[in-house]
C-alpha cells in the first residue's frame, strides 16, 4: 500500500489541508499540537469510518468553522496493481476504483467493509501493522510476562484462536443439553407397538358396525319415501284452506265497511240539503251586504288620500325650518376659503424653516462624529502597532546577538544593536501618537455647542409647524362644513318643490260621518254574511253526494255476493282438522325413525374418526421417536467432533505461542543488524518476553536508554512485519509518530539513514516529530504549523532550504 495524496476540509485544526505524498522517506515536521497526529487520525477515518476517530462524529467538525461547513477527508493510493480515491464526509463515504465514474462502495458501511476486504485487516490491525508511535515502542516494559504475551498473541491475531475456543465450548454445551433432552424424550418402543395394534383393532370394529347401520339407515329413508306424496298433498289443500279462510274474513270486513261507507254519505246529503234551504232566506242579507261593502272601501280609499294630505303639510313646515337654518349657515361661513388659503401658505413656510435646520443640524452631527471615530480608529491602530513591535522585540531580545531574526530567519549578528535601537524609537514614536489621539478622543467625546444650538433651533421651528398644521386641520375642517352646508341647501329646496306638487295633486272630498255610518253598518250585516259562508261550502257538496251514493250502495251490492261464493267454496274443499292430524302424526314418526338411525351413524362416524386419529396419533409418535433417536446419534457424533476440535485447538495454540519467541527473535534480529549498523548480531526475548541483545555472541547486561528505543523498534517492526505476513499483504508503508524522542542527535541521523538504507523493505515511511533535525536526512518534507488568528493548521511542504506557497490555509 502507497499513499498518494491526501485532503482534510474542516477536519479537527484543519480548514483545508492537501498533501502530495511520494515514495521514500517523508517527514512531518512541527510543534506539539499543531495537528499532525490528526493526519494519522484522517486517514484511519477515511479508510474505516467512525471505528478511527476520537469522540464523536459532530466533534470532527473545526471548532471556528460554521455549523453546517462541511467535514471531508479524501485519500488517494495505491494498493497491488490497482489506484483507489475515497471520499468520507459526515453523511456519507464513496470508494473509486482506477479512475472509474462511477463509484465501487457508495455508503460509510459499505465503503468501510471494502476496504476491509482489499487490505485483509480490520481497523486495529492495520494500525497495529503500519503504524508506531512512541507511547507503543515501550509498551511491554511496564508489563508482567503473562500480559506481554497476552498482548503479542492479541497483535497477531492468535487471540481469534481462544475466541473461536469458545465459541466452540459454548455450541458444545449446548449440544450437551440437546442430546440430554433428546434421550430424556424418547418414549418405550413396545408400549407404542401396543397402542398402535390396539387402535387398528378398535378402527376394525367401526368399520363393520358401520355396514350394519348403513342398511338400518337406507330401509328408514323408503318408509319416509313413501309417506311423502301423502303428506305434501295434505299440507298443500291446508294450505289452500286456510288462504280461502282467510280471504273469507278480509270479504266480511269489506262489506261491514261499505255498509259504513254508505250510511255516512246518505248523512252527508240529508245535511247538504238543509244547507241550501238556509242559503236562500238568507239571501236579501247578502245583497244588501255586497252593497255596503262597495261604498266602504271607496271611502276607506278617500280617507288614505286625506291622511296623505295631512302628513305633507307637517313635513313641508319641517323642511321650509330646515331650509331657513342652512341658508343662515352658508351666509355665516362665507369667508372661509381665503382663511384656508393663508394657513396652507404658512404651513408650507413653516416646513421648509424645518428642513433647513435639519440638515444644517445633520451636516453639523456627521462632521463631530467622523472626526471622533477617525480619532478613535486611529488610537486603536497605534496600539495594535504598539503591541506587535513589543512582542518582536522582546523575541529578538529572547533570541540574543547570536540568534536568527523572527521575521526573515537570518542571524541578526552585528545588527542586533541597531535593531533594537530602531524598534525603541519606533515604540517611543507611537506612544507619543498615542497620547495625542486619546486626548483627542475625550475632547470629542459630548456633543460641541453649535451640534446642540442647531438641536434648539430645529425643536423650536418643530412647534412652529405643528401648530400650523393644527391651524390648517382647522381651516380645512371649516371648508368641508361649509361644502356640506351648501349641497343640505340644494337638497332641502328639491325636496320642498316636491312635497308642494305632491300636495297640490290630492283631493279634499272626504266625509268622515258618512264613513262611520258605513262602518256600524257593515258589521251589522257581518254575522249573516259569515252564516252564509258556512252554509255555502255545505251545500255545494250535495250534487256530489248523490252520486257518492248511488256508487257506494253498488259497491256494498258486490261485496256481499263475494262474500256468498267464497264460504260455498270452502264448504265443497272436504278438508277436516282430524284428517290432517292423523297424516302429520304418521309421517313425524317415519322422520323420527331415520333421525335416531342418522344419528346413531354420526356417533358411530365420530368413533370411527377418534380411532383413526389415535392410530395416526401413536404412528406419528413411532415415527417422531425415530427421528429423535437419529438425532440423538448425529448430536453424538457431532458433540464427540467438537471434543476433538477443542482439543486441536488447544494444542495449535499452545503450538503457535511456542513459536511465537522464536519467530519474532529472529525476525527482530535482521532489523537489529541494519538498525546498528551491524553492532548487535543477534535479538532474543526471553521466557517473560524481555529484551536482551548479544554482542560477540554474549548477552549485554547494560544499554543505554537510547539503544533501548532502537531495540523496541526493531521488535516494533519485527511485529508489524508478522501481522502483514498473516494478513497476505506487503509491508510497503510504514507511518513512525514521534519515536525519536530518547534519542540523540547522533541516533536520530542514524535511524533515518538506516529507514533509507531499508526502503526495499519500506518504499514508504511517514515519519511525524517535532524535532527540526529529522528533516534533513527525508525525501520529502511537510511544515504543520498553527495559525493562532485563524484557528487553523497550516501544511507546506519545504524542499531543501526553499519554502514554497503554504498548501494548505
Amino acid at each position: 500500500m502507497q499513499l498518494h495524496r491526501l485532503k482534510l476540509v474542516n477536519f479537527r485544526q484543519h480548514a483545508e489541508t492537501e498533501m502530495k505524498l511520494g515514495p521514500g522517506l517523508t517527514a512531518v515536521v512541527g510543534p506539539n499540537g499543531s495537528g499532525k497526529t490528526t493526519l494519522i487520525e484522517a486517514i484511519g477515518w477515511v479508510l474505516y469510518g467512525n471505528v478511527a476517530a476520537r469522540g464523536s462524529r459532530d466533534s470532527l467538525r473545526r471548532l471556528s468553522a460554521p455549523a453546517r461547513a462541511p467535514v471531508r477527508v479524501e485519500l488517494d493510493f495505491a494498493l497491488g496493481p490497482h489506484e483507489y480515491r475515497i471520499t468520507r464526509s459526515l453523511y456519507g463515504a464513496e470508494l473509486y476504483q482506477d479512475g472509474g465514474e462511477g463509484p465501487v462502495a457508495n455508503s460509510h458501511q459499505a465503503v468501510s467493509s471494502k476496504i476491509e476486504h482489499l487490505l485483509g485487516m480490520t481497523h486495529d490491525e492495520f494500525f497495529s501493522t503500519y503504524f508506531t508511535g512512541q507511547k507503543e515502542l515501550a509498551v511491554m516494559a511496564s508489563m508482567g510476562p503473562t500480559e506481554r504475551a497476552k498482548f503479542l498473541s492479541r497483535l497477531l491475531g492468535y487471540e481469534k484462536l481462544r475466541q473461536a475456543q469458545g465459541h466452540l465450548r459454548q455450541r458444545r454445551s449446548t449440544l450437551r443439553a440437546e442430546l440430554s433432552g433428546l434421550e430424556q424424550g424418547l418414549e418405550g418402543l413396545e408400549g407404542l407397538q401396543r397402542e398402535r395394534a390396539d387402535a387398528r383393532e378398535s378402527l376394525k370394529d367401526v368399520k363393520t358396525r358401520m355396514v350394519e347401520i348403513s342398511e338400518e339407515m337406507e330401509r328408514a329413508k323408503r318408509a319416509s319415501q313413501d309417506l311423502g306424496p301423502m303428506w305434501t298433498e295434505m299440507k298443500a289443500l291446508r294450505e289452500a284452506n286456510l288462504a280461502a279462510d282467510g280471504e273469507r274474513r278480509i270479504a266480511e270486513q269489506a262489506v261491514l265497511q261499505a255498509r259504513r261507507e254508505f250510511d255516512r254519505i246518505d248523512r252527508q246529503l240529508a245535511d247538504a240539503l238543509t244547507a241550501r234551504n238556509q242559503l236562500e232566506e238568507l239571501q236579501p242579507d247578502l245583497d244588501r251586504a255586497q252593497a255596503v261593502r262597495a261604498e266602504l272601501e271607496r271611502l276607506d280609499r278617500e280617507a288614505q288620500v286625506a291622511g296623505r294630505r295631512r302628513s305633507l303639510s307637517g313635513q313641508l313646515t319641517e323642511v321650509r325650518q330646515q331650509t331657513e337654518r342652512v341658508l343662515q349657515r352658508v351666509a355665516a361661513m362665507a369667508d372661509v376659503g381665503a382663511e384656508h388659503e393663508n394657513a396652507k401658505s404658512a404651513l408650507d413656510k413653516a416646513r421648509a424653516t424645518l428642513d433647513e435646520l435639519r440638515r444644517h443640524e445633520e451636516a453639523r452631527h456627521t462632521a463631530w462624529v467622523s472626526n471622533r471615530q477617525d480619532a478613535e480608529t486611529k488610537r486603536l491602530g497605534l496600539l495594535d502597532q504598539y503591541k506587535d513591535l513589543a512582542t518582536h522585540r522582546k523575541r529578538i531580545l529572547e533570541a540574543g546577538a547570536d540568534g536568527q531574526c523572527p521575521t526573515c530567519a537570518r542571524p541578526l549578528g552585528p545588527e542586533y544593536e541597531s535593531v533594537l535601537a530602531t524598534l525603541a524609537a519606533q515604540l517611543e514614536e507611537i506612544k507619543s501618537n498615542g497620547k495625542f489621539y486619546k486626548a483627542r478622543v475625550k475632547q470629542l467625546a459630548s456633543e460641541p455647542e453649535e451640534v446642540q444650538a442647531s438641536q434648539r433651533e430645529r425643536k423650536t421651528a418643530g412647534k412652529e409647524l405643528e401648530d400650523r398644521l393644527r391651524r390648517t386641520a382647522e381651516s380645512d375642517a371649516n371648508v368641508r362644513q361649509h361644502q356640506q352646508a351648501q349641497c343640505d341647501l340644494g337638497r332641502l329646496q328639491g325636496h320642498l318643490r316636491a312635497l308642494e306638487t305632491e300636495l297640490a295633486g290630492l283631493s279634499d272630498e272626504y266625509d268622515a260621518e258618512l264613513h262611520d255610518s258605513v262602518r256600524k253598518e257593515m258589521k251589522r250585516l257581518e254575522p249573516s254574511v259569515q252564516v252564509a259562508a258556512q252554509l255555502h261550502v255545505r251545500a255545494e257538496h250535495a250534487e256530489r253526494l248523490v252520486t257518492d251514493a248511488e256508487q257506494a250502495e253498488q259497491s256494498l251490492s258486490a261485496r256481499e255476493e263475494h262474500l256468498e261464493q267464497l264460504a260455498e267454496a270452502i264448504a265443497a274443499s272436504g278438508y277436516t282438522e282430524d284428517g290432517y292430524a292423523q297424516a302429520r302424526k304418521q309421517h313425524e314418526s317415519a322422520e323420527a325413525v331415520f333421525r335416531d338411525v342418522e344419528l346413531r351413524a354420526a356417533t358411530l362416524k365420530g368413533d370411527g374418526r377418534a380411532a383413526a386419529a389415535a392410530l395416526e396419533s401413536v404412528e406419528r409418535r413411532i415415527g417422531e421417536r425415530a427421528e429423535r433417536a437419529t438425532r440423538a446419534v448425529a448430536v453424538r457424533t457431532d458433540l464427540t467432533l467438537h471434543d476433538e476440535l477443542d482439543t486441536a485447538l488447544e494444542d495449535l495454540r499452545g503450538e503457535l505461542n511456542a513459536k511465537l519467541r522464536p519467530d519474532l527473535s529472529e525476525l527482530a534480529s535482521r532489523f537489529v543488524v541494519d538498525l546498528t549498523d551491524g553492532r548487535y548480531q543477534e535479538f532474543e526475548l526471553d521466557e517473560q518476553y524481555r529484551i536482551t541483545v548479544l554482542e560477540d555472541g554474549l548477552p549485554k547486561p547494560v544499554i543505554s536508554g537510547g539503544e533501548d528505543d532502537v531495540l523496541n523498534l526493531a521488535l516494533r517492526l519485527a511485529i508489524s512485519q508478522m501481522v502483514a505476513d498473516r494478513a497476505g499483504q506487503p509491508l510497503s508503508l510504514l507511518v513512525l509518530d514521534e519515536i525519536f524522542g530518547g534519542l540523540d542527535d547522533s541516533r536520530r541521523r542514524l535511524v533515518v539513514d538506516l529507514l533509507r538504507r531499508l526502503s526495499d523493505r519500506f518504499p514508504q515511511v511517514v515519519l511525524i516529530t517535532h524535532i527540526e533535525s529529522v528533516k534533513e536526512g527525508a525525501d520529502q518534507v511537510w511544515r504543520v504549523a498553527l495559525d493562532t488568528r485563524a484557528q487553523a493548521a497550516v501544511v507546506t511542504e519545504e524542499s531543501s532550504m526553499e519554502q514554497h506557497v503554504p498548501a494548505t490555509v
